[in-house]
């Protein structure tokens, strides 16, 4: 079977490449698709909609099929960098994008999911702009296939968090958190459905450890619209089984099952009383 050629471009491809707001940082938006042809626009519109001027949008394709590459291609002069080729998974295709990135902060919007609104950077750096942050936080609204507002997410962020907080689950999703690009780790491939847990634990630990740093702010707001249906439902039970083995790893075997008590009676709540998880 012959293979997807390697294609990229992209305003750094050009002769102009992007120009940013000296005094302000440049966020890395990192998008990974595979032939989604009917979300893709969406995420990318949202993201030129923001106000905030300093972006770079990066789109990493793992060889799409559908129309996907003709999408990206229609806005190939206001997307900062974008790259095609087949990968080896998700979290795969997410490295490529971090090893891409050259903003002070990385930011993953999965193709389909949105900002919150088109403020939603302006606002962070504005009312919570600290020179020595290393990770803004905030929390995230689930919507479905129409886009229309199905809640906030079950997990909710906590007032302090640090990475001793995902005892209690993943606190806070990938799509809601802004990650000095400094300190932020790559994903660990060991875990294909669940690598985003492991990173998030990973980039706190580092956060935690930068001496003279306010490490971890949260935002006080809603960061994103998540498009509800991940990966990891789709997988739900390979994804809690990673899961279990990244909390052991990080908090031990005997925390980590005594904690599940407590994680299965709030999920089995939510489920019956909200119908969704």
């Amino acid at each position: 079977m012959e293979m997807a050629p390697t294609l990229s471009g992209g305003k750094r491809n050009s002769s102009s490449p992007p120009a940013f707001r000296p005094g302000l940082p440049v966020v890395s938006i990192i998008t990974v698709v595979y032939n989604s042809v009917h979300l893709l626009e969406k995420t990318i519109v949202s993201v030129l909609d923001q106000t905030y001027p300093n972006i770079e949008h990066l789109i990493i394709d793992g060889g799409s099929t559908d129309g996907t590459l003709e999408i990206i291609r229609k806005y190939d002069h206001k997307i900062a960098w974008w790259h095609s080729e087949p990968d080896k998974g998700l979290y795969d295709a997410m490295n490529k994008g971090l090893n891409a990135a050259t903003g002070d902060f990385v930011w993953f919007l999965n193709s389909g999911d949105l900002p919150f609104g088109n403020e939603t950077l302006s606002l962070i750096f504005s009312k919570n702009s600290d020179p020595a942050a290393a990770i803004y936080y905030g929390d995230t609204l689930v919507v479905d296939s129409g886009y229309k507002e199905i809640g906030l997410r079950r997990l909710r962020p906590p007032e302090k968090l640090t990475w001793k907080s995902f005892k209690k689950g993943m606190l806070v999703c990938h799509q809601a958190i802004l990650v000095h690009r400094s300190i932020a780790p790559g994903f660990n491939l060991t875990y294909p459905h669940s690598a985003d847990f492991d990173w998030v634990i990973n980039a706190l630990k580092k956060a935690g450890g930068q001496e003279g740093r306010k490490a971890i702010v949260n935002t006080h707001q809603v960061l994103c619209r998540f498009l509800d249906g991940g990966q990891s439902k789709h997988t739900i039970r390979i994804s809690l089984i990673e899961r279990f083995d990244i909390m052991r790893q990080n908090y031990g075997l005997i925390p980590t099952i005594l904690r599940h008590v407590p994680i299965a009676f709030r999920f089995l709540w939510f489920l019956l009383r909200h119908k969704r998880f």
